[in-house]
């Protein structure tokens, strides 16, 4: 007769005492039940199901990238400032070369998409509060007031420590524009633009000093805030405050409005979108500081130094409550001199170096424009590759691109 098989079968060879084997059986099933798979709670899945289903929705009406590029352009050589035509040493000559000014282009809705499903299984209330309607517990801003009434952030007096980590809850949309972002505690506009106490720095006199910085304020608005120059206009009052002595760089600035170029392209230098595509949905936000230090090794000179932060909502014309924000950081640097030892142009301003980064426009390059990625934009042009970059980390100063870095992601817009 055939021999019953028993419900845990030993190793034949085993020669463990019956409790022993008994209090093995006993742990690996418990073992088993701890680590098994769990299946999502209900919450968790309606968090899940509620976001794919606004991901298709938008996809379908809107628009969304998760692209960025790198741009470079390199200036040609530029005459130096005129020599001195008063009193004191002549000037040293300048290089003769600004530094490499960069275009990086980024764009980040998929990569925003993904990292909120994700946070759905570690802490689904969380995500809840994301979402239009408030489906769980404290929806909105952390603590329950609206993004637009949040209290904005003192001025920046110094290169902060680290990437802001500050920003409200929320989805975007035109009532709410910098719903999710640091920049709804920021200041807007160009008074957000502050200029420091003019004072003597290296010979340059208080008054040569205050008369450089409120240029260089100038030249940052009417490049980036001008309402005209945003929708795509001749940014006219920015090329009058150059100095007409900085021949070559008008010369190459104009040349970019008139016909841009893959290597000259004016966003490098100006905020544009195109008009027939997107329009403003709220106010420009506005972060930075801007200071003066001394040229070492040369009496009678100064340098400005503008670092700024702008954060656009752009929204389709003529349809949809979807806002996708663009980020453009400038910094500029500009001269002052002692006019007693230096000729100096009244009214105008000399640059000397201007880099900049934008983030949230599509690898496109040579087109003039900023064009902001929609949800209905994914899976067009180039694959996003590099690693993930937070464009409202002022912490690192801004410097000029690598020659491997081409097409990329942000974190965040």
């Amino acid at each position: 007769m055939a021999e019953q098989p028993s419900e845990e079968r030993r190793p034949e060879s085993s020669s463990l005492p019956d409790d022993v084997w008994e209090k093995f059986v006993r742990d690996s099933e418990r073992d088993i039940r701890v680590s098994a798979p769990k299946e999502p709670s209900a919450r968790a899945r309606m968090v899940t199901e509620r976001l794919r289903a606004m991901d298709e929705a938008q996809a379908r009406t809107a628009g969304g990238g998760g692209k960025r590029r790198w741009g470079r352009k390199r200036t040609p050589a530029r005459p130096a400032r005129p020599e001195g035509w008063r009193t004191g040493p002549a000037p040293q000559v300048l290089d003769g070369r600004r530094s490499s000014r960069r275009r990086r282009v980024w764009s980040a809705v998929g990569v925003v998409v993904a990292a909120a499903l994700a946070v759905v299984a570690v802490n689904p209330s969380a995500a809840l509060s994301w979402l239009p309607g408030g489906l769980g517990e404290g929806s909105g801003t952390s603590d329950g007031a609206r993004a637009a009434d949040a209290t904005p952030l003192a001025p920046e007096t110094a290169r902060p420590g680290t990437a802001p980590s500050d920003a409200p809850a929320g989805i975007p949309t035109r009532e709410e524009p910098f719903a999710g972002s640091p920049a709804a505690r920021w200041e807007a506009g160009a008074d957000a633009i502050r200029l420091p106490e003019a004072e003597v720095v290296n010979g340059v006199p208080a008054a040569r000093i205050r008369a450089v910085l409120k240029g260089t304020k100038e030249f940052l608005v009417a490049s980036n805030l001008d309402p005209a120059v945003l929708e795509g206009g001749l940014p006219k009052k920015a090329l009058d405050l150059v100095d007409p002595a900085e021949k070559e760089y008008l010369a190459e600035l104009r040349a970019a409005l008139r016909e841009p170029t893959v290597k000259n392209d004016p966003v490098w230098t100006f905020t544009r979108f195109d008009p027939e595509e997107v329009e403003l949905a709220g106010d420009v936000r506005v972060r930075g500081r801007m200071t003066v230090e001394a040229v070492e090794g040369t009496a009678g000179k100064a340098v400005i130094k503008a670092d700024y932060t702008f954060v656009y909502p752009m929204a389709r014309v003529g349809g949809g409550d979807e806002v996708s924000r663009s980020i453009v950081r400038r910094s500029v640097e500009v001269e002052a001199v002692d006019p007693a030892r230096f000729q100096a142009g009244e009214g105008h301003i000399w640059i000397t170096d201007l880099n900049s980064e934008i983030s949230n426009d599509d690898c496109r390059e040579g087109d003039g424009l900023i064009r902001p990625g929609f949800f209905a934009d994914r899976g067009t042009g180039p694959e996003p590759s590099g690693r993930a970059h937070d464009p409202y980390d002022r912490s690192k100063e801004l410097k000029p691109a690598e020659d491997d870095e081409d097409c990329g992601v942000v974190s965040r817009t």
